[in-house]
């Protein structure tokens, strides 16, 4: 599996045949994707500075299609501080929800469970968040912890390659229907689970949060 690491403010200028829209994240789809996530974070007490940049992990529209588990947005300072990062999670309901992390020097983080994302697990416990941008690795691995027990871990390693032409015409050609496979797997996962006799969870009412 692969996934589009995109600096949102050359987003559209660079690559017209991908599609990031707004409404596929948090915030007004009206606006920029970037514009959200500054406000979001602003609400959430961390103001990006002059001259900020954004950074984003995820998959790309296709064919009409993007289902994003999860998005990770690595947020500059204009002097190229992290100020934050954003972490995003859509569940397979069309609900989605966000959380602004802030890792130590080792990229690891925690934040409380928030959000309802699968129909096994109740809404309590803590992830467990590392994340790692370089120029040589980009990884995104989150462990949730259940009264003190790993419950689930989800994890992606990629080593960043140029978008030129040539490469998105690659992984296009290679992976075109990349997002209906993750929607697809997820389902399938859930059929198994429950065919094993693992307890569906109630679902409770989500509200979103402000700028999400």
């Amino acid at each position: 599996m692969y996934q589009w690491l995109v600096d949102l403010d050359s987003l559209h200028r660079r690559w017209p045949e991908l599609r990031f829209r707004s409404a596929d994240h948090l915030g007004d789809p009206r606006r920029t994707i970037k514009a959200n996530v500054e406000t979001f974070l602003a609400l959430n007490g961390v103001p990006l500075r002059d001259g900020s940049r954004v950074l984003m992990l995820t998959n790309a529209r296709a064919l009409g299609h993007v289902f994003n588990p999860l998005s990770v947005f690595w947020c500059y300072h204009g002097n190229g501080q992290l100020a934050a990062i954003v972490a995003e999670v859509h569940n397979t309901y069309g609900e989605r929800h966000a959380y602004v992390v802030h890792p130590n020097e080792h990229g690891f983080a925690v934040a409380s469970k928030a959000f309802h994302v699968s129909p096994f697990f109740p809404v309590d416990g803590e992830y467990e968040l590392r994340l790692a941008l370089r120029s040589d690795r980009v990884s995104t691995v989150v462990t949730l912890r259940r009264d003190g027990a790993v419950a689930f871990v989800a994890t992606f390693r990629g080593r960043p390659e140029p978008a030129t032409r040539p490469a998105v015409a690659r992984m296009r050609i290679r992976e075109p229907l990349m997002t209906h496979r993750i929607s697809a797997l997820i389902r399938l996962h859930g059929i198994w689970l429950w065919l094993r006799g693992l307890p569906v969870q109630p679902h409770p009412a989500h509200i979103r949060p402000g700028g999400v």
